[in-house]
């Protein structure tokens, strides 16, 4: 094959390396080529091992070229957020506490990508603990403003065609918003479809994994492979799970309802972000509904606050205890009011909690999706931290399948995302629901 190969999208990269066109080691060599020519501005990698990731490469070949089963993503390059457990390289979770620890086992997420056949090329950079305090990763298309987080490394890494796939994590808005901010695809499945086991657990409640990818498919695809039951992850569900990737392919049997609620927040969006999102509105016409916000809908953002406050400083505990001194001063204020949230007004929020997630059930009957900012804008400067997570909190909590489509661009050129959020288990359906709104807007904007 010809061309830049480090360009190649998830979904062809595997099926010219099953058909033999390309070999899994060409790729991983651009791919490294890549990495080489713009990470020390980008600076996505917390680890990355060139030897490692080219001796899975060329197994992956040996595979293919023996006459054995391959799988979904065999030979495809994958990214990991350094908060998920690697037997065979660093998980220090973006913090000097964690320097150097490697665990004794792969996470379960790990463990799905080695039976698909990917090629674990490292591990992208994450703020502190999966929390507020930025890494020193840049936004490729402008490195002096923030790629978002937590998930920074693995959003900029895709964006940057390090890899043409990662995998963030999502407690309130940390794969939403740093795939905006980039310019590419983010999906945050439905809350049990992914397994947590090996990954840092910072909240029991809202902890979810997710993917990256530059086309809609790619990020259904990684999506699909890692999704699997694991009883080790009380949050797993022991049940037949959707087909994301089949989603994205599948035609509209009628054309799609979508919901806008009128947030309060909405004041938050920048001038452009506002006038992008009402184009899009507007382009849709009557297949959306805008509806008023109650003050008991609204108050789900502190909702969530409250509860993810709450589990970090029950979680980790320990490790805040022993190691206060080499937190960060962005974090030690949050954990310090995190610890004034009594038991009564935890267990309170999550009575909240669980009303929302019942009146989001019901509301998916009417409608196939929610159209939602991504984030307030464009990306901030890399001084003013990671973003604004608030459009993306109440699909975090009430564990709604939630993506985000690069489909605008704001006043300094930069990407603007938009958000759909979808019904509890039907991920499919919101993939669905995605594809024919690109299509129609490519029509009409």
């Amino acid at each position: 094959m010809q061309g830049d190969l480090h360009r190649l999208s998830a979904v062809d990269a595997a099926d010219a390396i099953r058909a033999g066109r390309l070999s899994s080691e060409a790729l991983v060599e651009a791919c490294l080529d890549r990495i080489a020519a713009t990470d020390a501005v980008i600076k996505a990698w917390a680890h990355l091992d060139p030897e490692l990731a080219m001796v899975q490469a060329r197994e992956m070949d040996r595979i293919r070229k023996s006459g054995k089963a391959t799988g979904a993503l065999h030979g495809v390059p994958v990214g990991l957020k350094d908060i998920i457990d690697t037997r065979f390289m660093p998980t220090e979770r973006g913090t000097p506490v964690y320097a150097s620890r490697i665990p004794d086992a792969d996470a379960t997420i790990v463990n799905r990508l080695r039976e698909a056949g990917a090629v674990i090329m490292g591990k992208t950079k994450t703020t502190e603990l999966a929390f507020v305090h930025p890494t020193d990763t840049t936004n490729p298309h402008d490195p002096v403003r923030s790629p978002g987080g937590s998930s920074s490394g693995s959003a900029a890494a895709v964006a940057a065609h390090h890899v043409p796939l990662a995998i963030g994590s999502q407690t309130g808005g940390s794969v939403i918003r740093p795939a905006a901010y980039c310019g590419i695809y983010g999906l945050k499945p439905t809350r049990g479809m992914i397994s947590r086991y090996g990954v840092l657990q910072t909240s029991q409640s809202f902890d979810q994994m997710g993917s990256f990818g530059r086309s809609l498919e790619d990020a259904a695809l990684l999506a699909d492979v890692i999704s699997s039951y694991d009883p080790r992850d009380p949050a797993s569900f022991a049940r037949p799970r959707p087909d994301m990737q089949a989603g994205t392919r599948a035609p509209a049997p009628v054309e799609p309802d979508f919901a806008f609620f009128d947030f309060p927040f909405h004041d938050r969006l920048s001038p452009d972000a506002r006038e992008g999102l009402e184009a899009v509105l507007e382009a849709l016409g009557p297949r959306v509904e805008r509806l008023p916000v109650s003050g008991t809908l609204a108050g789900l953002i502190e909702v969530h606050i409250t509860i993810h406050e709450f589990e970090f400083c029950q979680h980790l505990a320990q490790m805040i205890d022993s190691h206060w001194d080499q937190l960060s001063t962005s974090l030690q204020p949050i954990i310090t009011r995190g610890r004034t949230i009594t038991r009564d007004q935890y267990e309170d929020a999550l009575a909240v909690k669980a009303s929302a997630e019942e009146f989001f059930t019901k509301h998916f009957n009417d409608f196939d999706a929610i159209i939602a900012p991504s984030a307030t804008g464009e990306a901030p400067l890399l001084a003013g931290g990671t973003g604004d997570p608030v459009f993306c909190r109440i699909a975090s909590l009430a564990g709604l399948p939630a993506l985000t489509l690069p489909l605008l661009v704001g006043e300094n050129n930069l990407p603007v995302g938009v958000q759909l959020i979808g019904g509890i288990e039907e991920d499919d359906r919101l993939c669905r629901t995605a594809a024919w709104m690109q299509r129609t807007l490519a029509e009409t904007l």
